[in-house]
């Protein structure tokens, strides 16, 4: 189920920020225990990579974090304000240390000290330390663009909207803690060290940034293999250099232009991810699976790699939420031919090798690309639309002033714009046009076959929406090899049984592909399956090499193992592999809201309690947390205290619909159908986006003696969800029992549509 914004309290022991010692501060250069292979720090990796080492230097990569000091603080800092929604922040200095006033966690004014830099262009972020070894990232950034371009100045990121204390936005909660949401990506060799007896941190790394070892691994047994070398080590011995990952690239420009071609092709196609994939740890949206990452793993036997879903992407794969490069770039045509991060971007620098259409025009002939043929645009090069990016790689917006391309290197389809809503590089530009008008340009440019070309977003929109032929353009999707597979997976976690006779078959097929991203979206299949069904089809995956199919393996098959699982075997090994992937974001209370349901589907409910109250002391506001440990109580027929347990979550979070339908079935099964009632009509109310709400309350007017308003609830829930499945039958029911049999017909009319 969703969950609603959680109100976060209780994070700090002490008094606010001023009274908050520096105890539990991550300490530069701490190191966890010393493995076989050890870091050793840039100072060992420059003695001999002087080149590589100069580049790096000064590079994004080398400032992602700094001590705060008058060398690495960009911001200004001499006794400005901002105030942002009744919020009157300061920015000041005091002994040598950088200071700033804001609303603590509280909502009460106080000062913190600035520990920690987090960036440097276009945005500079600010750490402050807190009790439990936590750091904070303040919502309070500086501007680091020069001031032509409107930078030079403090800016609030949620700069539209008031963030108050208890907010799960706000900069004093878990979801602006530096430990979880950003260590991983901006140091070296980071450890999180999160201990969940006493709810704090106690986080390591080797360097404070990213440095040489955050790509190339552990470098110890290099630093021994080039002492050898230096011995007279052979040509052998270098092929095993002794580093977790081979970044090491061919001497020669793998693409060369074939005849008649204008876009360069790979001289050897490309059968390692190495490199991709090292780059994608930290540029993807992800969940670590566990807080030990080993260097040379695929990403997802360390990772878990969201898919196209909601609020992250569009349907048609365009960036919408701050989703980073890979998910995008796995779409592309370019990362099918077998283009890779460091062909466009230099890896010391993490500079573009090239500026501006020269860096297209190494694989795109310019003749072809560059002309106003193609382009469609005139003013010649630099004018506005004549640029390859501007049409192939447009810019979303994050964190205010952070601009950002998207890398799925799409053909603009402003026909896709006008069928299912998604914006288009063309109106992007044209914003005074409608995407129709842009779709008969490009009809008049290149005929109308070219609007006619199939897209996975058509076959995800619709998913999304259940709409009529879903479950054609799902399988069309899924068994498509042809497309991304980060699409075919999306594709499979939308698919359900109602698709019709290929759904088994095409599940099954999934489950046996070769990418491991398609495997993980098949198991998503598997669980929309009766649970009596989903052993037969995933089974075999229980012992899947990669690490994130064979815990979602596990997740998605406890319920068909159910109580008495076996002590031994498959399933329990991966179930183990399932618990820890969880256990390694155990300060989240999403995570131990995921183990209860597990052991809830294993029938360990005193596990599954624990897990659930444990999210509950994490956020004594969490819906899911409190919806769930209610439903166990009625698992245990126990509903009066489950009804407790509902009360609870509603003094924290009193306007939540999934609080109030939960409260008002419980209400049903003890009796107090009055109560019930109106606790049902509450949600209805309060939640119109869930079809379900609408649902039951109608199905309890209609049972208490209330036909009339029973119907025209169902029927406002039908409108607003004319393709839910469930309300249209029961409408068509309603409509039945009362002799309006034209309004039932048409509900079944609609019923036998979705399902063509």
């Amino acid at each position: 189920m969703s969950t609603a914004r959680p109100v976060l309290v209780g994070l700090l022991a002490c008094g606010y920020l001023g009274a908050c010692s520096p105890e539990g501060r991550p300490a530069p250069g701490a190191t966890a225990p010393a493995d076989a292979t050890r870091f050793v720090g840039r100072a060992a990796c420059a003695e001999c990579h002087q080149n590589e080492h100069a580049l790096w230097l000064g590079s994004h990569h080398d400032l992602a974090m700094q001590e705060a000091t008058a060398e690495t603080v960009l911001g200004d800092f001499g006794g400005v304000t901002l105030e942002h929604f009744g919020v009157t922040s300061r920015f000041f200095t005091r002994d040598g240390g950088y200071f700033v006033e804001t609303d603590g966690p509280d909502g009460s004014a106080g000062e913190c000290r600035v520990a920690y830099t987090f960036g440097v262009t276009p945005l500079q972020q600010y750490l402050v330390e807190f009790p439990g070894g936590r750091l904070q990232s303040l919502p309070l950034c500086w501007d680091a663009r020069p001031a032509a371009e409107g930078g030079q100045r403090w800016f609030h990121l949620y700069s539209g909207e008031p963030i108050p204390a208890g907010d799960e936005l706000h900069w004093t909660g878990r979801n602006q803690n530096w430990n979880f949401m950003c260590a991983e990506c901006h140091s070296t060799d980071l450890h999180k060290r999160y201990d969940p007896q006493t709810d704090a941190f106690e986080t390591v790394w080797s360097e404070i940034d990213v440095s040489c070892e955050a790509c190339h691994g552990p470098g110890s047994a290099h630093v021994d293999w080039a002492e050898r070398a230096g011995e007279g080590a052979t040509a052998a011995d270098a092929a095993e250099a002794g580093l977790g990952v081979g970044l090491t690239r061919a001497e020669a420009w793998p693409w060369v232009f074939t005849e008649g071609s204008p876009t360069a092709v790979r001289i050897e196609e490309r059968t390692e991810h190495a490199e991709i994939e090292a780059c994608a740890r930290c540029h993807s949206r992800r969940a670590a699976l566990t807080d030990d990452y080993t260097h040379g793993r695929p990403l997802l036997g360390t990772h878990r790699l969201s898919l196209l879903t909601e609020p992250e992407y569009f349907a048609d794969g365009q960036i919408l939420g701050e989703n980073y490069e890979h998910g995008s770039f796995l779409q592309s045509k370019m990362y099918h031919a077998g283009v890779t991060c460091a062909e466009c971007h230099d890896p010391h620098t993490a500079r573009l090798v090239a500026e501006g259409d020269a860096l297209c025009f190494r694989c795109h002939q310019p003749e072809v690309f560059g002309a106003a043929s193609h382009h469609r645009h005139p003013g010649g090069a630099g004018a506005p639309g004549t640029s390859c990016v501007d049409c192939h790689m447009p810019v979303r917006t994050y964190m205010v002033v952070d601009d950002r391309r998207d890398h799925s290197f799409r053909v603009p389809r402003p026909d896709l714009s006008e069928q299912l809503g998604t914006p288009n590089a063309c109106n992007g530009c044209h914003t005074e046009e409608s995407a129709s008008w842009a779709a008969a340009r490009v009809a008049e440019w290149y005929g109308e076959g070219r609007r006619a070309e199939w897209h996975f977003g058509e076959a995800l929109h619709a998913g999304r929406g259940g709409l009529p032929g879903a479950g054609a353009l799902l399988l069309r999707l899924a068994n498509d090899a042809g497309q991304p597979a980060i699409a075919r997976a999306t594709g499979f976690t939308l698919l359900t049984p109602a698709a019709g006779p290929g759904f088994a078959d095409t599940v099954r097929a999934g489950l046996g592909d070769a990418d491991p991203v398609v495997r993980l979206g098949a198991l998503q299949a598997v669980a929309a399956a009766a649970p009596e069904q989903r052993l037969g089809l995933g089974a075999a995956l229980l012992e899947d090499p990669v690490l994130a199919v064979r815990a979602e393996a596990a997740r998605v098959l406890a319920a068909s193992v159910g109580p008495g699982a076996p002590a031994g075997g498959a399933f329990e090994r991966a179930g183990a592999d399932f618990v820890a992937s969880q256990m390694a974001s155990a300060e989240r209370p999403e995570s131990r809201v995921n183990l209860g349901v597990y052991f809830t589907d294993l029938g360990m409910l005193d596990r599954a309690e624990a897990e659930y109250r444990a999210a509950l002391r994490l956020d004594p506001a969490s819906i899911a947390a409190g919806v769930n440990l209610a439903d166990l109580r009625r698992l245990q027929g126990r509903d009066a205290e489950g009804e407790r347990v509902l009360r609870d979550t509603l003094r924290l979070t009193p306007r939540n619909a999934s609080v109030r339908h939960a409260l008002g079935l419980t209400l049903v099964r003890l009796g107090r159908r009055d109560e019930a009632l109106a606790e049902l009509e509450r949600a209805f109310a309060w939640g119109p986006e869930s079809p379900r709400h609408g649902y039951v309350f109608a199905v309890a007017l209609d049972s208490l003696g209330e036909p009339d308003r029973a119907l025209e609830v169902m029927r406002s829930t039908v409108a607003a969800h004319p393709y839910d499945r469930e309300v249209l039958g029961a409408l068509a029911g309603m409509c039945q029992a009362r002799g309006l049999g034209a309004e039932a017909g048409a509900c079944l009319d609609r019923l036998e549509a979705l399902d063509r």
